[in-house]
C-alpha cells in the first residue's frame, strides 16, 4: 500500500458513505480485522475492509502471506455472498457506483454550471421531495402513511395470531402436560403462564414488525430515504450536526444496538459521541409492540395517529437535548459539510424487500426466543416465590410475589406520572432487558391469577384446532385486503372483531383508570411517553459502553431516565389541571 493511500484514508475529514447494508458489512468486517493484531497493526481497518468488498486481487495475495489472512478472507466470504444476494450484482461494482455518486454529490455540492442540465424523472420529482418549504411535511407525510399501513393492515393477523396461542397452542401444551401427568403443577404454571403467555405475548406483534419493515424497505430501496437524510439535514443544523448524523437516528427507528456502530461513520468525535447520545431517543421497534397495544386501548379511534406521534416525539425531543447538550457540553465552531448520493429513483423489487424484513424480523424472532424467554421465565419465578408465607411456590398471589413486592416499592416513584400501580412498575423495571417484556410482564402479571380460576371446559379436538387455525387466518388475509385500500382514516381496531390482547387490555384500561384517579387515557399516554424516552435495553447499554465510553453510558442511562420522568410528569399533570384524559 503507497504512502498516498495511507494519507489517503486517514484524511480527517473523509468518508464515503456507502449505504446501509455495505456499511453495516464494513463495519463487521473492521471488528474482525481488529481481533487480528498482525493485520490491523499493517492496515488501515476501514480501507482493507472495503479492499476485501471489492475483491481487490492485490490485497487478497498480500493477506494470503499474513497470519490470519486466510482467516479473514474466509470471514468476509459471507460479507461478500450477503451483499450479492441483496444487490444482485458483483458487490465492487456497487462500491464503484456508490463512489460515483458520492462524487456526483460533490460536484452538484460545490460546482456552480452557468447551464443547467437536461432535466431527468429523477430531478423532477426531487423539485418537490427535496424542496426547502415542501419536503419536510412530505416526509413527515410519508411516515404517517407507514405507520398507519404498519398498525391498520397488520391488525387482524394480531387477531389471529393471539387466538392460536391462547387457543390450539396452549390445548395441546395442556394436553400433553396432562398425558404425562404434569397437570395443575408448577411446571405447567411455567409453561403455560410464564413461556407461553410472556413469549406469547410479545410473537403476537409479528405481523406488525412485519408490516412497519417492509414499508422502510420500500422507501429505502426506492431511493427516498436517502431524500430524507437530504431534507432533514436543515434541521439537524438546528443542533449543531448534519444530515450524515440523521442516517443513525433513521436506522435507530428499527434498532438501537446497530444505530448506534453506524456513528462510526461520522468522522468527529463531538459529532459521533452526541449523535449516539440522541439515537436512543428514536423509537426503536421493540417499543412497537407497547404503543400498538396502549393505543389500541385508549385511544382506538386514532390509535395510528397515537402511534405516529410516539415516533416524532422522540425525533423533536432528541432534536431538544441535542441543541441543549450542542450549546454547553459539546461546544463547537467546526463545520463539516454533508455530502452524500442521491440515487435514481427506482422501482423496488419484491425480492429485496422480502430480504430485508425477513432480516430484521428473523432478529426479533431470534430475541423472542432468547432474551425474552429468559426474561418471562425470570419474571415468573419471581412470581411464584412467595413473600412472608403468603402461598406456596407456584402458588401465590402476584401482589404477594417477590416481584410484587420489589414493584410495590418502587411504585411510587411512578405515582405522579399516573400509573403508580405495581403491575405497571414492575413491568418498566423488566423493560430494561428489552421494551417488547413491558408488553410479556404485563401478560403475565394481569393473567397470572385468572389463568389458575379458568373454567374446565371440554377441549377441542385436534382437527377443530387445525380448521380453526386455517379459517381465521383466511378471515385475517380478507379482513386486511379490506384495510388496504382506505388506509387513510381507519381506525387501528375498528372493523367489528375484538382486538388481539382483550383480556390484558380490560386488565390495562381497569388499573390505569384505578391508579390515576379517573385520569386513564391521560396516564396510558403518560406510560407511553416514558417507555420511548426512558433507559434503552442492556444491550444497546453494553453497545454505548464499547463506542461512548463508560461515562457516556451513564450519562444516558441516569440522563434519560431524568427526562422520561420529567416529561411523562409534565403531561400528566397538566393534563389533570387542564381536565384532560
Amino acid at each position: 500500500m503507497s504512502q498516498h493511500d495511507l494519507a489517503y484514508t486517514r484524511r480527517q475529514g473523509f468518508a464515503v458513505d456507502y449505504g446501509r447494508e455495505i456499511e453495516e458489512e464494513i463495519v463487521r468486517l473492521q471488528m474482525q480485522i481488529d481481533q487480528y493484531p498482525a493485520i490491523a497493526q499493517k492496515y488501515p481497518a476501514r480501507w482493507l475492509a472495503i479492499k476485501i468488498l471489492e475483491q481487490d486481487e492485490d490485497i487478497y495475495e498480500k493477506l494470503s502471506r499474513v497470519p490470519d489472512g486466510e482467516k479473514l478472507m474466509s470471514f468476509a466470504k459471507t460479507s461478500l455472498d450477503h451483499l450479492t444476494e441483496i444487490f444482485g450484482d458483483d458487490v465492487d461494482t456497487i462500491i464503484a457506483d456508490r463512489r460515483y455518486g458520492w462524487i456526483n454529490g460533490l460536484v452538484k455540492e460545490f460546482v456552480k454550471k452557468t447551464k443547467p442540465n437536461r432535466i431527468n424523472i429523477s430531478d423532477q420529482i426531487d423539485k418537490v421531495a427535496t424542496n426547502q418549504f415542501l419536503g419536510i411535511p412530505l416526509f413527515l407525510a410519508l411516515m404517517w402513511v407507514v405507520f398507519k399501513f404498519t398498525t391498520d393492515v397488520a391488525a387482524p393477523y394480531l387477531n389471529w395470531i393471539e387466538d392460536i396461542i391462547n387457543g390450539p397452542i396452549t390445548n395441546w401444551v395442556i394436553s400433553l402436560l396432562y398425558l404425562m401427568g404434569l397437570e395443575n403443577t408448577w411446571l405447567e404454571s411455567l409453561i403455560v403462564d410464564g413461556i407461553i403467555a410472556g413469549v406469547g405475548g410479545v410473537l403476537v406483534f409479528i405481523p406488525v414488525f412485519i408490516a412497519l419493515y417492509m414499508a422502510l424497505a420500500f422507501l429505502e430501496d426506492s431511493g427516498y430515504m436517502a431524500r430524507g437524510a437530504f431534507v432533514m439535514d436543515r434541521v439537524m443544523h438546528l443542533v449543531g450536526l448534519h444530515g450524515k448524523s440523521f442516517v443513525p437516528l433513521v436506522v435507530g427507528f428499527g434498532c438501537t444496538v446497530p444505530a448506534l456502530y453506524a456513528t462510526r461513520t461520522l468522522e468527529n468525535p463531538k459529532d459521533r459521541i452526541l449523535t449516539g447520545l440522541l439515537v436512543p431517543f428514536m423509537s426503536c421497534g421493540a417499543r412497537l409492540p407497547v404503543y400498538v397495544l396502549f393505543a389500541s386501548i385508549f385511544f382506538p379511534e386514532n390509535a395510528g395517529m397515537v402511534v405516529f406521534w410516539m415516533y416524532v416525539i422522540g425525533i423533536l425531543v432528541a432534536l431538544l437535548i441535542g441543541l441543549i447538550l450542542r450549546k454547553t457540553i459539546f461546544k463547537t465552531k467546526e463545520v463539516f459539510p454533508f455530502v452524500m448520493e442521491l440515487p435514481p429513483y427506482r422501482m423496488p423489487t419484491f425480492k429485496s424487500i422480502w430480504i430485508h424484513t425477513w432480516e430484521r424480523t428473523s432478529s426479533f424472532i431470534h430475541k423472542a426466543w432468547t432474551v425474552i424467554l429468559v426474561a418471562s421465565i425470570l419474571v415468573w419465578f419471581l412470581l411464584a416465590i412467595p413473600v412472608g408465607g403468603m402461598g406456596s411456590f407456584g402458588n401465590t398471589s402476584a401482589k404477594y410475589s417477590v416481584f410484587g413486592k420489589i414493584s410495590t416499592i418502587i411504585s411510587p416513584v411512578f405515582s405522579p406520572l399516573g400509573f403508580g400501580d405495581w403491575e405497571a412498575s414492575g413491568s418498566l423495571i423488566a423493560g430494561i432487558s428489552g421494551k417488547e417484556i413491558i408488553v410479556s410482564t404485563l401478560t403475565q402479571v394481569y393473567g397470572l391469577e385468572e389463568s389458575v380460576q379458568a373454567e374446565t371446559t371440554a377441549a377441542p379436538s385436534f382437527a377443530e384446532d387445525l380448521k380453526f387455525i386455517i379459517t381465521s387466518f383466511g378471515n385475517a388475509t380478507l379482513d386486511t385486503v379490506k384495510e388496504i385500500p382506505s388506509i387513510i382514516g381507519i381506525n387501528l381496531f375498528g372493523r367489528g372483531d375484538q382486538p388481539a390482547e382483550a383480556d390484558l387490555m380490560q386488565a390495562v384500561q381497569t388499573n390505569f383508570n384505578a391508579s390515576s384517579s379517573g385520569h386513564g387515557k391521560l396516564a396510558g399516554f403518560a406510560f407511553m411517553l416514558f417507555v420511548l424516552l426512558y433507559t434503552p435495553c442492556i444491550v444497546s447499554l453494553s453497545v454505548e459502553y464499547q463506542e461512548l465510553g463508560a461515562k457516556w453510558m451513564w450519562f444516558s442511562i441516569l440522563g434519560q431516565f431524568m427526562i422520561a420522568w420529567l416529561i411523562s410528569f409534565m403531561v400528566f399533570q397538566a393534563g389533570v389541571f387542564l381536565g384532560i384524559g
